[in-house]
């Protein structure tokens, strides 16, 4: 897995790249941890746009986040969601939880 991130504006964006399975799960949760512990004042954006499949694992990278977020007052949030990875987020119930739009929000102009 390929894992990229960049600021946009108040939040962070982590864009991925392959599948967020078993066997990249372990690697994606200590990115994102060390992320948001680097930067502790923004809200996540994960970017789905290059992800074709997600299994329980990568639910669980997902969910982790949102719990470690929340309890900062923090949140997360998804983009580029394709639809099969949709249809699995919505099963499991994340899409009730984390915003998932189609783009990522317009950064604030300063």
């Amino acid at each position: 897995m390929t894992i990229v991130h960049l600021l946009h504006g108040p939040r962070l964006v982590v864009a991925l790249k392959g599948d967020l399975d078993l066997k990249s799960a372990g690697e994606l949760r200590q990115a994102l941890d060390q992320l948001i512990d680097r930067f502790p004042d923004r809200d996540l954006i994960i970017d789905l746009t290059e992800v074709e499949f997600v299994d329980s694992s990568g639910l669980g990278v997902i969910l982790g986040r949102y719990k470690r977020l929340s309890a900062r007052g923090r949140s997360l949030q998804l983009t580029g969601v394709r639809p099969p990875v949709r249809t699995v987020l919505d099963l499991a119930g994340i899409a009730k939880l984390v915003t998932i739009s189609d783009h990522l929000p317009k950064s604030p102009v300063r």
